[in-house]
This record gives structure tokens, C-alpha cells and sequence, in this order.
């Protein structure tokens, strides 16, 4: 079961990010030689028009062969001029390009309108578990079991949206309305700055009561409108997750051996789908946010590097010469060949330590 789960959520990511290119390029008349399922050698093979569809040996993506991809290299004399992709402006050239980004964020998106159309949306309870010592709220009278109704009237659903409003405060009293067994008691109570660790270990000042969650998880029903916008919403989320890590690794708050590859990936997706399969849905939808931001970067050989040279050429009204590209694509591969080796390196080290 995970060798399977794994290789239809890589597979399913790369291939639907090639999918993307495939249908723009279509759609613009440009002209595509092939487009495979998999990789390595053919196993079965049809032509339809110009396109070869190839189904391959090795069922981990895809990949799209568009006419005149290469300006270095000579097409067939058959093709026509108008179908070639160098011949075409740039922001035709540019909409190709980020189509395969752009269809992993509405994967994403659509995976996660899926599991909140079925399953809804399920977070902590805003129940209190345990009131520390010292602390505002136990000065303010919070007692272990009260559940939060709403702060300064606004509803609490999540405990999500409690820290929420909490955090925001700035210092502000907060007027809370609890249920206390059968009873409802309102309460003011002032936030004080007190040090903690974030998701990254740093140590941070943020406003806090001294309150636990109960551990308590609740399901809230949603409607479809109401999917699709907090689907969009965790799409945005697993981006911003993935840009902030990246900082953090820019600023070495976040150790760089804790980078992981295709073994750490593999071993995450395996767990899921031994949890279940919700699980590794969400899991997918993650990685596929993650493999659009990650194509996104300007590094030549990537999606974003290749906007980048076209960026460019639309700036100054002339291409990158051909030179200046291969070097540039020399030193793309180069990059990702190290980051590879370095976090392949990384996950066998996790994995014999």
C-alpha cells in the first residue's frame, strides 16, 4: 500500500503540473511533439496529430516535448513556424510556463475543497483543559472545562480562533463569555507578553491568558461556497508555511539538516496512508502547494527561472543569446544536483541514525 501511495501522489503531482503545460500550450496553438505519462523507456504509444502520448516504465510524473522548446536545437522542416514555442511572444511563452505552478495550486485547492465538502472542517474545541499557575487567567477566575462562546462578542468556533483574537489584542482587556456546566459567566481579562517557543524554536514575546486546550476535537459542517473559500485559504497557508520555513532557513533559525528529500517525502506519504486515506489527501494537497512555490523560484532550469530569462527579454524587446542561457541552465542543474545530494544525504542520515 505505500509503495503505491507513494507513487500515485509523486506521480499525480508531477504529472498534473506537466498537465498544465500540455493543455496552455494547446490552448495558445503552440505545437507539442509529446507528452508522456511517466518516464524512461515507452511501453505503449499513439500519435494524434503532431502529439505523440506516451505511456512510460517509470510512473513518477511526466513530461511535455514542445516544437521549437530549444531555439539552439533545428526543428523538422514540416512544422510550421507559427507553432514553434521560441517564436511565440513572450507572454504566450510566460503563460506556458507558469501553467504547470498555477495547476499545483488549483490541485491543491481542489483537493481541499474535497475534504471539507465531505469531511468539514475539524479543529480543537475552544474548551479550556488546564488554567496555569500564575497567570491572568487564573486572576481572572477561568476554571479547567469552561468552554469560550465568544470574545468581546465576536463567536469562537476553534480554539484556532480564540489564540487568534488573543494574540491580537495588544494588551487590550478581552471581554469572554463562557459556559460553565448549565451556567454562562462573563469574564475580563487583560493579556500579559510572556515568552515562548514558535513552530521554528525561537523564542518569542506574544500576549497570553495561561489557558490549555482540552484536547477536544470538534466537526463543523460546511456548505460548498463555504469550502471553496477555506480550501482557497489553506492553499495560501501552505504557501505561506513554505515561504516563512524558507526564511527561516535563510536566517539559520531553521538547521539546514533538517531539509528533506524524496526518502523523507516517501516516508510522510507512507504514514499517511496507513492513517488513512483523508490524510494523505491533505498531505497531497501540501506537497502539491509546495511543488508550485518550489518551481516558482528563479532558479534557471525551473519555472521561475525560465519567467525570469522571459521576464527579461520582455523588458529589453531582445532574447537572452544563447550563450548566457546555457550557462545559466548549467548553473540551475548544477544547484539542484547539490540540493539534491544534500538532502538525500540529510534523509539517509535521519533514516540509519
Amino acid at each position: 500500500m505505500g509503495v503505491i501511495a507513494v507513487v500515485l501522489v509523486l506521480g499525480g503531482l508531477i504529472f498534473f503540473h506537466e498537465l498544465g503545460h500540455f493543455l496552455v500550450a494547446r490552448m495558445l496553438g503552440i505545437g507539442v511533439k509529446a507528452f508522456a505519462l511517466g518516464f524512461g523507456p515507452k511501453i505503449f504509444s499513439f500519435q494524434a496529430g503532431m502529439t505523440e502520448y506516451r505511456l512510460c516504465a517509470v510512473p513518477l510524473g511526466g513530461y511535455v516535448m514542445l516544437a521549437g522548446e530549444s531555439p539552439e536545437r533545428e526543428e523538422e522542416p514540416q512544422i510550421p513556424k507559427e507553432l514553434l514555442f521560441s517564436m511565440r511572444p513572450v507572454w504566450q511563452r510566460m503563460c506556458v510556463v507558469a501553467a504547470g505552478p498555477v495547476f499545483n495550486f488549483l490541485l491543491a485547492w481542489g483537493i481541499y475543497w474535497a475534504l471539507f465538502a465531505t469531511q468539514g472542517q475539524m479543529g480543537l474545541a475552544p474548551t479550556i483543559g488546564q488554567v496555569l499557575p500564575e497567570s491572568p487567567a487564573l486572576r481572572a477566575g477561568f476554571q479547567p472545562g469552561d468552554s469560550v462562546l465568544t470574545v468581546n462578542g465576536r463567536p469562537i468556533t476553534f480554539w484556532e480562533d480564540l489564540t487568534d483574537l488573543v494574540q491580537g489584542s495588544e494588551g487590550n482587556p478581552l471581554h469572554m463569555e463562557l459556559k460553565r456546566g448549565k451556567e454562562r459567566v462573563t469574564i475580563a481579562v487583560i493579556p500579559e507578553l510572556r515568552e515562548r517557543k514558535n513552530v521554528f524554536g525561537e523564542t518569542v514575546r506574544a500576549p497570553m491568558l495561561g489557558i490549555v486546550a482540552a484536547k477536544e476535537i470538534i466537526t463543523l459542517e460546511l456548505s460548498g461556497a463555504q469550502s471553496l473559500q477555506l480550501s482557497g485559504k489553506e492553499t495560501w497557508r501552505a504557501i505561506v508555511n513554505m515561504v516563512t520555513a524558507l526564511v527561516k532557513m535563510v536566517e539559520r533559525v531553521v538547521p539546514a539538516d533538517s531539509i528533506g528529500g524524496p526518502i523523507l517525502i516517501a516516508q510522510l506519504i507512507n504514514r499517511e496512508a496507513e492513517e488513512g486515506i483523508v490524510g494523505l489527501l491533505a498531505l497531497a494537497a501540501a506537497l502539491s502547494a509546495n511543488l508550485g512555490f518550489v518551481n516558482l523560484l528563479p532558479i534557471p532550469v525551473l519555472d521561475g527561472g525560465h519567467l525570469v530569462i522571459f521576464g527579461l527579454e520582455g523588458i529589453t524587446r531582445k532574447p537572452l543569446s544563447l550563450r548566457a542561457r546555457s550557462a545559466a541552465m548549467r548553473l540551475g542543474i548544477a544547484m539542484l544536483a547539490a540540493l539534491m545530494l544534500f538532502a538525500t544525504y540529510n534523509d539517509l542520515r535521519r533514516l540509519f541514525k
